[in-house]
């Protein structure tokens, strides 16, 4: 509602009553208040009190309703002419909106909207504050400037002072001589922030959340530690063109490397970021950054390139590529494609050693390519894949490379639930094709289909499921094989039974109530020999033996051998679930396998196996308290009684930051594995818990000693080698303001061979972060590390409003 225009008092004694502008409005508001109390009385036994949005309580005014708002004085005295000019001394407070102005004395000119106060000056704009002795400004357009304010602002949970601050309106201001900073203020005339930026000029535009300090110097601890004619920082997370701070970084393969970042806010959905760095032992890197994403797609492209490595005499580069997206068909009945690729590739076989920083793959010998199409509808999916890979060698140690497909076609038809039958068909047509100075076996074509029907019964208590599956293939040869054949064939049905039962009971440990079940599994399978040992391998590798694997059909992956089986597994599950939540508290679990005769196929290297008992499976996963978790599996060797392969891990997080993680492995050379044991922990933990402040901070931006240290790191040790694998070891420290960050990391290369790298940071908390960033490094390797700054905070007005 407009307000009602009306006349002040010439002068009125106010002492805590609100006058208003809009006196008729005032009245019509008590009426209405009255009016809706009454409703609301007469309603309140028959309806519950429900809670509406009011526009009041928006964190941002549209204009157009700021516009129409009333105004509101608060004071001891006021005087002045009606409609021209208000005049309100001591505690004086004038309120529009969400602008709020305090001090000892207020003048305000309505015609030209012009307010100019005196002593003990504060003013809040959405929450932003400005203190000072003297205040002219234009309320609404918020043009105007102060004298010697000191400052908060909301969003950037920032603070500081200057000489003079000028508004240019509600999302600009230029502050002279002034300072910025996000330490909190501590009592005490003496204080001074941990950090402080200063500057000559400083001008904060909160529409694009960007400052921009001109002649400005950063001191930390008093130390200048930055200066520079201009430069920009953020006034909150969302992004914004500019150079990043640089980082530092030193290590034994690179030298003293130094980035210089420029991020590019090309549009809310693409961006991106060019870092040229020099390495003191090699040169000049060019890189950069291109990301998307549009409603149908996203991706984005890296690009390295050295002109000229000084040590390897050579161009280096490498590039990565990332797009996936939705391919809009508009032929009805036929729906959209899938579209993904993957592509990675680099300059040279050392690369890999080289910049191992520089690839997210978890083979970093392997670089591939990878493109695939995708459809389906309804019961049909349909995919065509290209996939190849660049293969890293090394003289010393070579590898023979994976094969390229290009191309893979594949085709599935499935069908569930039809007339209690569940059944499918796939099909997979592929092409294979690799350097064949590093195998001896030819490139080949490929066609392989599967069908299987199954009829699964599923009841309370027991499962009953028998399935049928028939595997055919089929090669074409490029090269033909050591009998002479070209080409070949190879059919092979297969017959399973899975079933189980499912017992509960109610039971009573350490004082506490669970829900325990007992659930017996037996696993049947029956497939005939069909000779395989003489076809290549393309894709096919042995299966882990794990609780996973030890109920399946075939003991391989891929599609290149089908084990021939006559095999029982037997296992049994005990769990202890919460009766009221029904989580699951702890699971024990056995299995083995019982043989009725040998198996014939296996892959090359291999032997028949004739075992007519297999290795015995033992696991446990037990979550008894929220803070610990531990988990062991067991595979023992009956003929030679002893452990094949022991595997324990721990967990203990009793909160936030809190958290260390151990593991136990031991594996027994077998075919194609070495024999390897090895410990490995992980650890980031406040070490002021180590002094009695266990959980608690000891106050924000007090400097060196007062703040929070933290350990981290992980070692992986080798018993066998009696060598640390790899390891991380750093310190962090949090001073509320500010976080610094140093971290060792050692990365085992091969048996002689390591990288060794320092990283250091110092974060100053809403400005920049200067140094090497050691954050992913810390993510990727130590379990369920956290961001000091994980947390997310939302400010608003309302929190200091008055």
């Amino acid at each position: 509602m407009p307000p009602v225009p009306s006349v002040l008092p010439e002068r009125s004694p106010i002492g805590g009553f609100a006058l208003c502008h809009a006196a008729g409005a005032v009245a019509a508001l008590v009426l209405l208040l009255a009016a809706d109390g009454a409703r609301a009385r007469a309603a309140a036994d028959t309806a519950p009190l429900q809670l509406k949005p009011s526009e009041r309580l928006a964190e941002q005014v549209p204009a157009d309703v700021r516009e129409q708002l009333p105004t509101f004085f608060f004071g001891q005295r006021t005087s002045g002419r009606p409609n021209l000019e208000t005049v309100i001394e001591g505690d004086a407070m004038m309120r529009r909106g969400d602008t709020m102005i305090q001090a000892d004395r207020l003048e305000y000119d309505q015609a030209s909207d012009q307010a100019k106060a005196q002593g003990n000056v504060r003013i809040n704009r959405a929450g932003d504050v400005y203190e000072g002795p003297a205040l002219e400004l234009k309320v609404d357009a918020f043009e105007g400037f102060f004298q010697s304010p000191r400052y908060q602002l909301l969003r950037a949970g920032a603070h500081g002072q200057a000489s003079r601050a000028d508004f240019i309106d509600d999302k600009r201001s230029v502050l002279h001589d002034a300072t910025y900073t996000t330490c909190k203020r501590q009592p005490g005339p003496s204080w001074l922030p941990d950090w402080v930026l200063t500057a000559t000029t400083m001008n904060l535009d909160t529409e694009q959340d960007v400052g921009e300090a001109k002649g400005g110097v950063l001191r930390f601890m008093d130390v200048p530690v930055l200066a520079l004619p201009t430069f920009t920082f953020p006034l909150s997370d969302a992004r914004k063109s500019g150079f990043l701070p640089p980082t530092v970084a030193l290590d034994n393969l690179n030298g003293v490397e130094l980035l210089v970042p420029y991020y590019w806010n090309i549009a809310p959905n693409r961006d991106a970021t060019l870092y040229p760095s020099v390495m003191s032992k090699r040169g000049v890197m060019m890189g950069g950054e291109f990301r998307y994403m549009e409603p149908t797609y996203a991706g984005q492209l890296r690009l390295d390139y050295m002109p000229s490595d000084k040590l390897r005499d050579r161009d280096r580069w490498s590039y990565e590529a990332k797009h996936s997206g939705v391919i809009q068909t508009g032929v009805k009945g036929i729906g959209n494609l899938a579209f993904s690729l993957d592509a990675n590739r680099v300059s040279d076989n050392d690369y890999w050693r080289d910049f191992p920083s520089t690839t997210t793959s978890l083979t970093e010998r392997l670089r591939t390519t990878d493109a695939n199409l995708r459809w389906s509808q309804g019961d049909f999916s349909a995919g065509l894949r290209a996939l190849k890979y660049q293969t890293l060698q090394d003289v010393s140690a070579p590898i023979t490379p994976p094969y390229d497909r290009l191309p893979q076609i594949t085709g599935r038809y499935g069908r569930y639930d039809v007339g209690g039958f569940d059944f499918s068909v796939d099909a997979d047509y592929t092409q294979f094709s690799a350097d064949r100075s590093y195998t001896n076996q030819p490139n080949a074509k490929r066609g392989f289909l599967l069908g299987q029907i199954s009829r699964p019964w599923v009841r309370p208590g027991w499962f009953f499921t028998p399935k049928l599956q028939l595997h055919a293939a089929k090669y074409e040869f490029d090269a033909p094989l050591a009998s002479g054949a070209t080409s070949a064939t190879r059919t092979v049905p297969t017959f399973s039974i899975d079933s189980g039962l499912v017992f509960e009971r109610d039971a009573n440990f350490f004082g506490k109530a669970w829900r325990q079940t007992l659930e017996p599994r037996a696993f049947y399978v029956n497939t005939p020999y069909r000779e395989q040992n003489s076809l290549p391998i393309y894709d096919t590798s042995a299966t882990d033996f794990n609780f996973g694997t030890i109920y399946s059909e075939n003991t391989f992956t891929g599609n290149d051998r089908i084990s021939d089986s006559n095999v029982l597994t037997l296992g049994v599950d005990t769990r202890f679930l919460q009766p009221d939540t029904g989580a699951q508290v702890a699971r024990f679990g056995v299995a083995q396998r019982l043989r009725f005769k040998d198996q014939r196929v296996f892959l090359p290297g291999g032997a028949v196996v004739d075992d007519r008992v297999s290795d015995f499976l033992a696991g446990a996963s037990v979550n008894w308290d929220p803070l610990w978790s531990t988990d062991a599996t067991v595979q023992y060797n009956p003929d030679t009684r002893r452990s094949e392969r022991f595997t324990v891990s721990g967990k203990y997080s009793p909160g936030n930051y809190r958290v260390v993680s151990t593991a136990y492995r031991m594996q027994r050379a077998t075919s194609g594995l070495p024999e390897s044991e090895q410990v490995d922990v992980g650890w980031q933990w406040p070490l002021n818990d180590l002094w009695g402040d266990r959980g608690q901070d000891l106050g924000p931006g007090r400097g060196l000693g007062s703040g929070r240290w933290y350990s981290v790191g992980r070692l992986a040790y080798s018993l066998q080698d009696r060598q640390f694998v790899d390891s991380i070891m750093g310190l962090e420290y949090d001073g509320d303001c500010w976080i610094g960050r140093i971290v060792v990391e050692r990365t085992q290369r091969s048996n002689a061979a390591a990288n060794n790298k320092i990283m250091f940071q110092i974060e100053f908390v809403g400005l920049a972060r200067l140094g090497s960033s050691p954050l992913k490094t810390l993510r990727d390797n130590i379990p369920r590390y956290q961001f000091l700054r994980e947390q997310v905070t939302t400010s608003s007005r309302f929190g200091s409003y008055e």
